[in-house]
């Protein structure tokens, strides 16, 4: 064979061994294929431990109703029973057993994540969030001091 097509064959045959030699040192001995599926088992077995000892911070709405029962029943019949109670009130995670009273973000930026006048499409669901113009709709006012969160459409008194 003439030099012309050796030379890019050895250069292929030297990455391609490079490529082994790589990642035979830089891929744990544990990775590979552990359990029926090729497309969802492929991953490291030691790392199965890893997610079995993460720590969920987000426990779901369930949870809230071990103590929180008239507010989690205000909220499943209102507008907004389709947003988790952790969407505002942040996760449960470190949530005390018996608190006398836990900080609660009321604040107006809290409201307009969801709230503010944003141009979304409208086969999104997003788009049946009512938008506010938070320049005209009580400046200055914290929207707890009109409205109930867990049941909106009730004003409060």
């Amino acid at each position: 064979m003439k030099n012309h097509v050796l030379r890019p064959l050895w250069v292929v045959l030297g990455a391609i061994a490079l490529l082994l030699l790589v990642r035979y040192f830089m891929v744990p001995a544990d990775f590979g294929v552990h359990g029926e599926s090729f497309k969802l088992s492929f991953h490291r077995l030691s790392n199965v431990d890893d997610w079995r000892n993460f720590t969920v911070k987000y426990k779901g709405n369930t949870l809230c109703i071990e103590c929180h029962e008239e507010n989690v029943e205000a909220h499943a019949n209102s507008a907004h029973a389709i947003i988790q109670c952790e969407n505002c009130h942040g996760p449960a995670e470190n949530h005390p057993d018996n608190p006398e009273s836990l900080a609660l973000d009321t604040s107006r930026e809290l409201c307009l994540r969801c709230h503010a006048d944003l141009p979304y499409p409208s086969s999104t669901a997003r788009n049946q969030i009512p938008p506010i113009d938070p320049n005209k709709h009580n400046p200055g006012s914290a929207c707890v001091q009109c409205h109930n969160p867990h049941n909106p459409e009730l004003e409060v008194g």
